[in-house]
């Protein structure tokens, strides 16, 4: 019987057909892997999120006054085929209607032509007054229905450009938000105070969307994060600033303006874009053309090429990324082809050697305000994002190359390895973890004020980037006994342990993810595997497994009065992170892992690769999913990989951090 094939009396021991087998399934998927490597030595998946930002890729041609006939036939091929039968676009695949994300869609198929009676359009009208209307998005999408006239700015709450005048002792100062937060803002902030309309030559608007006509709404509903007494607080403050924000000197607000632009300028990025992400390129544009920049100035067009680098191309269709992964795609696919083939180490070193120049040893990014003394040498996620590295992309870059020195002897990365474990060592916060992108970025209270309410304007330390980080530092020697960061973090990650024995996790859907993260560290250590909260965390695992042998979890496990783990179909990359963490926890040998591998086995695709449909990562936890196209490429092959490796190699102990 083949491995594949094997779902019943999961304890038996294995053969060497079943061996034979899982070393050709794992050859299948490395064959595959490998194809996909481009002629440099770097890889690059799409990069999907939800119906909004391909919509609103629409909206910006359209408010620039651009029509583009094409990329709306293809754009709108794509929206078609992501509603959903219930007649709205969810936040993520096959989940439920999402008011903002529907509304956006609905708007911008009507830009691209489609008439209001067609059937899809009917069902979406339908599916969005039967959840209140278009007056129930959220604030960036009545900012951008604010910006074609659709909705009054008083349904917008009030952020005054003067911002850009805080000092940094003030209670809201823009390096007390995330990177992500400030890119998106800085510019956002412009277009809030000059208040154009859209150049819309189409007209557009979508009054058959509201209960009662837009204009006419006096009481817009709260945001989510209006709650308790900050909340409250800032209500109260929102309400004054929308009668006073008109009144503030003309000057005061120039000279906030210039700031803004200067901001922006000065990490415009070329053709990746300010912060290398969506919001914040798309605004860039917007500002920039309001400002009354021509068509020709090199920031504009800078700023054009850089939101045309995020549309991907598909066939018939197109859709616009959130933003592009090639520097963690890569990193990744290299981890997975080391544990696949550790006879040869060619395409992981091409890999490494395409990473090697990225790191960023000459420019003190946003993060250089709360650690200024401390010397650049990070990795960013994208193609080149300087004021933006991060410490997910730098340890697991790390921890490749301490690898490949170990097993080649090369010593060439020795100077990248070094800089950057400063640089991350720099970089922890004050409670023991590890941040994204900044340090103590903690105001928790800004959460609470009306803009914010996807509720992620900030970027705190999370048990999944500190696991990383903590990882890198073990593989690298540092032990707990002789190391105070370290003893720090693991305190951390020991307080951060949900009761039921699983960690958050921020970046990836969810527990599972945050869980394989902390067990990879904590393997990395040395901390024994009847450690109690190993213990815990493995049954947790265990009780979670599906019948068909996998793990999957869905976006409800983030909701904020969660209650237990929310149960989803299997997925080949959560299920290969539960598998991963067993095995970090020295469960080598149990049931859970063997039936795991088999349902990895025996879904592999005749290509060698996996299909996955739902989404498994996360942008904002509540708000934004993502769908990394690479995923059921590279973690079913390190997964099966590592299993083989270890049976055969007759060890019930991982050698490496991750």
């Amino acid at each position: 019987m083949s491995f594949a094939a094997e779902k019943v009396d999961p304890a038996v021991h294995h053969s060497q057909t079943d061996l034979a087998d899982l070393d050709a399934a794992v050859s299948r998927a490395n064959d595959a892997l490998v194809s996909e490597q481009r002629h440099d030595g770097h890889f690059a998946f799409d990069l999907e999120a939800d119906a909004a930002i391909p919509s609103e890729y629409i909206l910006v041609k359209h408010f620039l006054g651009e029509l583009d006939p094409e990329m709306e036939r293809k754009t709108g091929n794509y929206l078609r085929r992501r509603q959903e039968q219930h007649g709205g676009w969810p936040m993520l695949a096959a989940g439920e209607m999402n008011i903002s994300a529907s509304v956006k869609a609905y708007l911008a198929l009507k830009a691209a032509g489609d008439a209001v009676d067609a059937p899809h359009m009917v069902r979406a009208r339908e599916a969005i007054l039967k959840a209140g209307g278009a007056v129930n998005v959220n604030v960036f999408t009545k900012t951008t229905l604010a910006l074609f006239g659709i909705v009054p700015w008083r349904a917008v709450p009030v952020m005054p450009v003067e911002i850009m005048h805080a000092p940094g002792w003030f209670p809201f100062h823009i390096y007390r938000l995330s990177y992500w937060a400030r890119d998106t803002l800085v510019p956002l902030l412009v277009l809030m105070a000059l208040k154009p309309r859209a150049k819309n030559p189409r007209n557009l608007s979508i009054d058959e969307l509201f209960i009662v006509p837009p204009h006419e709404v006096r009481r817009w509903p709260k945001t989510v994060n209006q709650v308790g007494v900050w909340g409250a607080a800032f209500a109260a403050l929102d309400k004054v600033l929308h009668w006073v924000e008109p009144l503030f000197p003309k000057k005061t607000r120039a000279t906030a303006i210039d700031k803004a632009v200067a901001f922006v300028t000065e990490r415009l990025n070329g053709e990746d874009g300010l912060g290398a992400i969506y919001p914040s390129i798309a605004n860039t544009l917007m500002m920039f053309k309001v400002l009354g920049m021509p068509d020709s100035h090199p920031d504009v067009i800078t700023a054009r090429s850089a939101l045309e680098k995020l549309v991907a191309h598909n066939g018939d269709e197109a859709f616009c990324q959130p933003c592009l992964s090639p520097v963690w795609d890569t990193v990744l696919s290299a981890h997975a082809m080391m544990e696949a083939q550790p006879e040869t180490m060619r395409e992981v070193e091409r890999a490494l050697d395409w990473l090697k120049p990225l790191q960023v040893l000459d420019v003190k990014g946003d993060w250089a305000y709360q650690r200024p003394d401390l010397r650049p040498g990070g990795w960013a996620f994208q193609y080149r994002n300087p004021h933006y590295v991060d410490l997910d992309d730098t340890a697991v870059v790390v921890l490749a190359m301490d690898r490949v020195r170990s097993k080649t002897g090369t010593r060439r990365f020795d100077e990248s390895i070094a800089r950057a474990r400063e640089w991350v060592l720099g970089m922890q916060s004050a409670n023991g973890g590890w941040a994204a992108f900044d340090v103590d970025n903690t105001s928790y209270y800004l959460n609470h004020i009306p803009f914010a309410d996807h509720g992620a304007l900030l970027d705190p330390p999370t048990a999944d980037v500190t696991a990383r980080c903590v990882s890198m530092l073990a593989q690298l020697g540092e032990r707990p006994a002789t190391s105070a960061p370290l003893q720090r973090a693991i305190a951390y990650l020991l307080d951060e342990q949900h009761p039921e024995g699983s960690w958050f996790g921020r970046w990836g859907l969810n527990y599972v993810y945050g869980t394989w993260s902390v067990l990879c560290c904590f393997n990395a250590v040395d901390l024994s595997p009847d450690h109690p909260a190993i213990r815990r965390a493995v049954a947790w695992l265990e009780t979670i497994q599906n019948q068909d042998g996998g793990w999957g979890e869905d976006d409800r496990s983030y909701a904020l009065d969660y209650k237990g783990f929310s149960a989803a179909p299997s997925t080949a990359s959560q299920t290969s992170w539960a598998v991963m963490g067993l095995m970090a926890a020295g469960e080598i040998d149990s049931p859970a892992v063997r039936r795991g591998i088999a349902y990895l086995a025996a879904n592999q695709s005749a290509d060698g690769l996996w299909d996955e449909e739902r989404y498994t990562a996360t942008g904002f936890p509540r708000v934004f999913y993502l769908r990394y196209m690479g995923y059921a490429k590279f973690f079913p092959l390190w997964a099966m990989a590592r299993y083989r490796n270890m049976k055969v190699g007759n060890t019930s102990h991982v050698l490496h951090g991750m």
